[in-house]
């Protein structure tokens, strides 16, 4: 098959979790043959990052002056001229929101088109019809898949496509101890890590109230924050500025460390004995992977997709502690979990480094990004057949897998 035109619809200007997902891939889809034109606010780190890789990009953004944003017509124009301009084979939609703007669109300017869901949201039913109008759907976990199916998502249409992770950026080093020069800390601090977006679905509030408990009990604890808030919304400044007074009184006070967005992940994750991800909600957490690739134990709430990224191989035990689900809990529930489980993992060296190994070993099966990548250019062919062979309507003779690009 001849190289394919991809023009692909990203949301943010930051490197965020779909972001970083899809500059995974992108060298791989190029030596399939694919030629990415990428759509997206041509500022920010990203932007960056796929000049780097030598890509084409379109500057599109959702905002205007002072932060304006375009209603969703007046966007749906502009990309409209965009996508004219660049008459691509196929538009890749990178994520819920994208799809939902694009939906309409691919059908509108016959052009075949992927949405990608890396979100476990509510839609109504206009915003379920947009997604639909594209040919496939990707779904980052079967628990994404299944929650968007509930809501209308067409199952014909939607497929399961895991996330991979670059194993020779996240792989295990020793700890430098540049963390705790860079932090004033003594040597023999223990460093536990939560990385990610600042918000309510991150359930960072339950997390800060177990260090209470863990701090109290293992008095050299620490706790990193990685992450920065992105809504601008009352509840989640009012969110972020709690989290800051439980870290400011006595006994968090000097063990807790907002260190910010930050761009050396993989070397922060390096120096973490434990990371602790404390989610209610979540597609399928790209840190986790980046933490098991990385060698370093993890502790996660039992949600969205992240039972799938930890699921044994064979003969295994499972390769992450999972505390419960954390939908019917209070905070100070949930809290009480993460506390007795933190304790009892810092406590136990052997149990922490056959975690450590046995994800390490899932990620190296499951995980790749040579994986995610040739599933993806399949799902990229399949989608031009099916449209060529009738609006969407799957040849049952071909499927993802007899198609890989080896």
């Amino acid at each position: 098959m001849s190289a394919i035109r991809v023009a692909i619809v990203s949301e943010f200007e930051s490197r965020l979790g779909g972001e970083n997902s899809l500059l995974a891939i992108l060298p791989h889809l190029m030596r399939y043959g694919v030629r990415p034109i990428i759509v997206a606010p041509d500022s920010g780190d990203f932007a960056a990052a796929v000049r780097e890789l030598g890509v084409d990009f379109i500057d599109f953004r959702r905002t205007i002056t002072d932060g304006v944003m375009l209603s969703q017509s007046e966007a749906r124009e502009a990309l409209a001229e965009a996508l004219r301009r660049i008459s691509p084979d196929l538009v890749h939609a990178n994520s819920l929101a994208m799809g939902r703007l694009t939906g309409p669109l691919v059908r509108q300017l016959k052009i075949p088109g992927i949405a990608h869901l890396r979100d476990i949201v509510r839609l109504n039913r206009r915003a379920v019809a947009d997604i639909n109008d594209h040919v496939r759907l990707l779904a980052v976990s079967q628990a994404t898949r299944n929650y968007h199916l509930a809501q209308g998502i067409s199952a014909e249409k939607c497929h399961v496509v895991f996330n991979g992770v670059d194993q020779t950026v996240f792989r295990f080093r020793k700890p430098t101890g540049f963390l705790h020069g860079e932090l004033g800390l003594p040597h023999d601090a223990v460093l536990v890590g939560n990385i990610g977006q600042i918000g309510l679905r991150k359930g960072q509030v339950p997390l800060l109230l177990a260090m209470q408990q863990v701090v109290e009990a293992r008095p050299k604890t620490h706790l990193i924050v990685v992450g920065k808030r992105w809504s601008s919304k009352a509840e989640s400044v009012e969110y972020e500025r709690a989290l800051h007074d439980l870290a400011a009184r006595p006994p968090l006070q000097g063990h807790v460390h907002f260190i910010g967005l930050r761009h050396d992940v993989p070397a922060i994750l390096n120096e973490l004995t434990l990371l602790l991800h404390t989610a209610r909600q979540e597609p399928l957490g790209r840190v986790l992977l980046e933490a098991a690739a990385s060698q370093i134990p993890v502790m996660a709430t039992d949600v969205g997709g992240t039972r799938e990224i930890f699921a044994p191989l064979k003969s295994q035990r499972p390769a992450t502690v999972l505390l419960g689900d954390p939908a019917s809990k209070s905070d100070i529930e949930l809290s009480c979990e993460i506390s007795m489980q933190t304790i009892s993992l810092l406590d136990n060296t052997a149990l922490r480094n056959e975690l450590a190994r046995q994800a390490r070993q899932i990620v190296e099966n499951r995980f790749s990004t040579a994986e995610s990548a040739n599933t993806v250019y399949s799902h990229y062919q399949l989608a031009i057949a099916d449209f060529v062979n009738g609006g969407g309507k799957r040849n049952e003779s071909q499927s993802p897998e007899s198609m890989l690009h080896v």
